[in-house]
């Protein structure tokens, strides 16, 4: 199996370490055909989101530089949204998604809501889990009811660390992303992703994605751990959409 691309990076617009051209630099060294520049959406506070969705504009031009000084590496500009509400809001206009290459969404903890009365129930439902099983029940229904209502809402490519912090239904979300063309990512900054919950949303028929979500250049293309897991599971590369 060869991975060819990695669809999911961080840079300093966001709260990466490196530069979009440190990034593709890495890229190019290590082989890479593809690359996309994915910073987190700007809901996501502390610093942690950009500034505002006018830093895409501006990740489009250093995309357009890097790509001239590494013209055999494909660069494309996208962005990780958050999901703002548990009737799948993401934190990027319909303007910008349109100016986009490639469209993540995943949840965070963190982030704006939509509405603050949403964003406590579903926050509270998330930190409160542990006390009751009808908390831990009402956290996972929420947080699968939002990533479903999200991708059914917009033109979302790969859904990131399904799973990660936020425990969901693995089958329904895996069924909706199926059914929209969505990738399920098995991340490699995360590794919560488990063999059993690959092959349970690989019974759904959904694609995966195998990202770095590097932070910092020197992990991009860093997928040891997903072409393990995905070994591991049964995956082919027919159904993995960065792999040949």
């Amino acid at each position: 199996m060869e991975l060819f691309a990695d669809y999911h990076t961080h840079t300093r617009h966001s709260h990466g370490k490196g530069t979009v051209l440190d990034n593709v630099a890495r890229a190019a060294q290590i082989g890479l055909e593809e690359i996309a520049i994915t910073d987190h959406g700007p809901r996501h506070m502390l610093g942690i989101g950009i500034r505002s969705l006018a830093v895409l504009d501006k990740t489009r031009s250093e995309i357009e530089a890097a790509a001239a000084v590494y013209p055999h590496v494909k660069v494309k500009l996208g962005v990780e949204a958050n999901v703002t509400s548990i009737r799948g809001d993401i934190d990027v206009a319909p303007e910008y998604i349109e100016k986009l290459d490639l469209l993540l969404v995943g949840l965070h903890l963190m982030v704006k809501p939509e509405q603050w009365l949403d964003g406590l129930n579903r926050a509270a439902a998330h930190f409160l889990r542990g006390l009751t099983p009808g908390l831990k029940r009402k956290a996972r229904l929420l947080n699968t009811e939002a990533l479903v209502n999200a991708v059914n809402r917009h033109p979302i490519q790969i859904v990131t660390h399904p799973g990660h912090r936020f425990d969901i239904d693995t089958r329904a979300l895996a069924r909706a992303c199926a059914a929209r063309g969505a990738a399920f990512e098995i991340n490699t900054s995360h590794q919560h992703m488990t063999v059993s919950l690959i092959k349970t949303a690989a019974n759904e028929g959904v694609k995966f994605a195998i990202s770095s979500d590097a932070h910092q250049p020197s992990r991009v293309g860093d997928f040891a751990y997903g072409v393990w897991l995905a070994g591991q599971a049964g995956l082919t590369p027919e159904m993995i959409v960065n792999a040949r």
